[in-house]
């Protein structure tokens, strides 16, 4: 397994796939990985702006008691979520994943459940474990500290009775099943379905880089086929190991592309489904282009200019006191970075801004080129 995962000079998280066979690549959904992606919503609803009515009406409908003991473990699904709320082999039902949850040894709960991998930037760390290792253990309190009083308590008690505080968590998510998980999963689960359906149907009949791009277009296959490239601003690497590979589809987690890649830990890949009307995530390398592009205070003035129509190449060079020359290497920066597109009128080479494109950047940003 390599250490680092840089694709196409990015930062990226690779996956290893070489040698596995088709059966090993699984495309099902997980009630307990959408319970987990659900828990995330409610407690960091402002990355989900698109679920802001349901959790609204969720949270309103909780009963305290069950919503303070939400928070008071959302070290498992705040910042990151625990490897084993994403299963690499999913069930049926909900139950059917607590019970394989149950089959973990206690390290191997404890380690996953207080240095989480899948959804943050934070790397597991390369430790022992922390109920036998006290090395360990002092570096996940300071962890845990440092994330916050409520969230070094949970770790301690469940350093101090792991048994205990498993039992918890999973009458947790057996409450948290009745109060709103079993509709919201009912409203999603065949859709969920259908997706992976959709999927394996992709991979049968086209392969692995179909599926994957089908998915999202941040997820690619590498030329040779052995390796998943992830887009994502995480320099990591796994492999399946000969294993499997699992691709879940979820309905509550956009945006997030959530990948487990512990060592230790079959990988899965938690996608959101495609909506319609909602834009395809763009590559991070664009992302990047398109804030260097800006960063520079000529351009910041041409774009100013643009934000009000269409110009010519000497239009703007006259309203900015620049040679035509100068304007032009400037506008392929923003044309290179999509941000600008031409068109002809008569004789006459018009330059575009793309307003949706800023617009994905940030409403700040518009206002400002519009103030």
């Amino acid at each position: 397994m390599r250490s680092r995962a840089r694709h196409h000079g990015r930062v990226g998280l690779t996956i290893d796939v070489t040698g596995l066979s088709a059966e090993r690549y699984v495309f099902a959904p997980s009630p307990l990985g959408e319970l987990a992606a659900m828990l995330h919503a409610l407690i960091e609803p402002a990355h989900h702006p698109g679920l802001q009515h349901w959790v609204g009406a969720t949270t309103a409908a909780l009963k305290p008691e069950l919503s303070e003991r939400i928070w008071e473990s959302e070290l498992l699904w705040r910042s990151a979520r625990a490897d084993f709320l994403v299963p690499a082999q999913p069930r049926a039902t909900l139950a059917e994943e607590l019970d394989d949850i149950d089959k973990l040894d206690d390290e191997t709960y404890v380690a996953a459940a207080l240095i989480t991998t899948s959804c943050g930037s934070t790397p597991r760390l390369r430790i022992g474990s922390p109920l036998v290792d006290a090395e360990a253990r002092e570096r996940v309190r300071g962890l845990a500290l440092a994330r916050g009083p409520r969230q070094a308590e949970f770790a301690e008690r469940l350093l101090d009775d792991p048994d205990a505080v498993r039992a918890w968590v999973r009458r947790l998510l057996e409450d948290c099943s009745e109060a709103f998980f079993a509709d919201a999963w009912a409203r999603v689960r065949y859709q969920l379905a259908a997706d992976s359906r959709h999927k394996t149907d992709l991979f049968a009949r086209h392969g692995l880089a179909a599926a994957v791009t089908a998915m999202s277009s941040s997820i690619s296959v590498s030329a040779d086929g052995n390796r998943v490239l992830v887009d994502k601003l995480q320099d990591a690497a796994t492999s399946a190991g000969g294993h499997r590979i699992t691709f879940a589809p979820t309905a509550f987690g956009r945006p997030h592309l959530l990948v487990v890649h512990a060592p230790g830990w079959s990988p899965v890949v938690q996608y959101p489904t495609t909506e319609p009307g909602l834009p395809q995530p763009v590559p991070l390398s664009l992302v990047q282009r398109r804030l260097e592009a800006l960063a520079h205070p000529v351009r910041q003035r041409l774009v100013h200019t643009l934000a009000r129509g269409a110009h010519t190449t000497g239009e703007l060079a006259a309203a900015r006191d620049l040679t035509a020359p100068e304007v032009s290497r400037h506008l392929a920066v923003l044309r290179d970075a999509g941000l600008v597109t031409v068109s002809r009128r008569g004789r006459y080479v018009l330059h575009q801004l793309d307003h949706a494109a800023c617009a994905r950047l940030g409403a700040d940003f518009v206002e400002a080129i519009l103030r």
